[in-house]
């Protein structure tokens, strides 16, 4: 429900209700007014600019550097006694397909990708701040390590915002943290911005409805009128156009616009999302809120997934793009969770792909002697045959059942890490032996360093290792 420029508008027009904020006293209020631990419930996602701070970002991959940030800034909220619930996107709404596909087209048409491996090519160095492209992957990786914090985070099965907004609302939150419009709208808990955060001192701007209204002469309850007059992510602005030009003809008054509005968002008050019937497609659902999977449930439920913008070098012809990569990959997944596979919807960006229409996959059946085993059983299922079945299945995913004999023999990551590099060097035929040694670099050499030892390093920034290394996250964010 986001209103384009509605928070700028706040900042420029209604200062008074921009106010600033200490957070650890706001909690000590909010506990003594409730008579509990305060709780802030952060918007995961708008927070990953200003979490991954790591200088060297685009080489990629600084997860030890990442987690330090990440575990520094928790302890931050923690040592003043706010206990932190975090939420991440876990789906694209089919009535937001269209936004989300044109905000990924004036992604590629702006060439901000493009701009940073010309700049590498052309100066052999790090470009500066503006050409900043977020690693791929950050989100799926940011909630396992949170979770591995010891965290309480979310994975939402609609609109996150809505759920954000609903859990800050029904836990009666000291806050919601983020940096979204919605939460001036939604009519939940107070909304603080976390690109005016200082951690430090624990201090932000709080963005206050009642004032903003007070201004604009408007009720809060006539907030969500608003975001509908002014156009968001469900009621385009287009279709608001006609409404807007008449009441600003008939009453020649910018305010009164604010109330003139015709449409209700019909997101305010939607039920539950949905109604699972079966046990498994439940058990689907609990597993992706609580951010313990990765893809299944919209392969399940939804049959469709989607995958944005990546590090790739589009003018770089010799590297095929990440998503045909693993193509086949996924095709053996969508083969496994499936009892009667369909056809699946992919939504994936990569060179070449106008996203007109989704790419349509077929499954295919991974290679397993006898039967084909359920999902069911290989996600609750106990015993030693289970187990083996599960790890046959992992190798089978990326046809390299010739290493079953490995496991045991080394680390379960290494494990890993050569089952991926297997699959890679036979799916990409220009990969050079600097390449395979890029990669297994990471995966052996990393664990030996510190997070300190890492930002000491001096990068060398040679065009096979940073195309390496950026697919490397690419890896990183499809394992998980």
């Amino acid at each position: 429900m986001g209103v384009k420029g509605l928070q700028s508008f706040m900042e420029r027009c209604c200062p008074g209700a921009c106010v600033t904020v200490n957070l650890q006293q706001m909690a000590r209020k909010h506990a003594d007014k409730i008579q509990q631990g305060p709780t802030l419930v952060v918007d995961g996602m708008a927070c990953l600019r200003h979490w991954y701070s790591c200088k060297d970002w685009v080489c990629g991959g600084q997860w030890k550097e990442y987690m330090e940030v990440l575990k520094s800034w928790v302890e931050a909220f923690t040592s003043a006694g706010i206990r932190l619930v975090f939420f991440f996107d876990g789906v694209v709404e089919e009535q937001k397909r269209k936004q989300w596909v044109r905000k990924r087209i004036i992604l590629t048409v702006n060439n901000c990708i493009s701009k940073m491996f010309r700049h590498l090519k052309a100066h052999g160095e790090q470009p500066g701040r503006e050409l900043f492209c977020l690693p791929s992957g950050l989100a799926t990786f940011t909630r396992f390590a949170l979770r591995l914090l010891g965290q309480e985070v979310f994975c939402s099965v609609r609109e996150a915002d809505y759920e954000i907004a609903s859990y800050a609302r029904q836990h009666k939150s000291m806050g919601i943290l983020g940096q979204d419009s919605d939460f001036i709208i939604y009519d939940s808990a107070p909304y603080f911005s976390v690109a005016k955060l200082q951690i430090r001192s624990l201090t932000t701007v709080l963005y206050n409805q009642e004032r903003l209204c007070q201004t604009v002469g408007l009720d809060v309850n006539q907030l969500p009128l608003l975001a509908c007059l002014l156009g968001n992510d469900v009621v385009s602005e287009e279709k608001m156009q006609h409404i807007r030009n008449n009441a600003i003809s008939t009453y020649r008054c910018f305010e009164l616009t604010y109330g003139c509005c015709l449409y209700f968002l019909q997101q305010i008050n939607k039920s539950l999302y949905f109604v699972f019937l079966s046990g498994f497609p439940k058990a689907c659902r609990e597993k992706h809120v609580a951010a313990d999977g990765f893809m299944v449930y919209s392969i399940v439920c939804e049959g469709v997934i989607e995958c944005s913008n990546t590090l790739e070098d589009e003018e770089d012809t010799e590297l095929l793009p990440h998503a045909l990569v693993y193509k086949p990959c996924r095709q053996r997944i969508y083969g496994l969770v499936l009892d009667d596979p369909p056809v699946i919807r992919e939504w994936f960006v990569y060179p070449g792909n106008p996203l007109k229409d989704p790419d349509m996959v077929h499954p295919v059946p991974i290679s397993l002697p006898g039967d084909q085993p359920s999902l069911d059983l290989l996600w609750f299922g106990t015993g030693p045959d289970v187990s083996a079945l599960r790890l046959m299945s992992f190798f089978s995913i990326f046809d390299c059942q010739e290493f079953s004999e490995l496991h045991g023999v080394i680390e379960d990551s290494l494990l890993a890490a050569l089952c991926l590099v297997t699959y890679i060097a036979l799916q990409v035929q220009t990969l050079s032996q600097e390449d395979v040694d890029a990669y297994l670099s990471q995966a052996v050499c990393l664990r030996l360093k510190s997070s300190q030892e890492l930002k000491n390093i001096k990068v060398s920034y040679k065009r096979g290792t940073i195309i390496i290394l950026t697919n490397t996250r690419i890896i990183i964010a499809l394992r998980y």
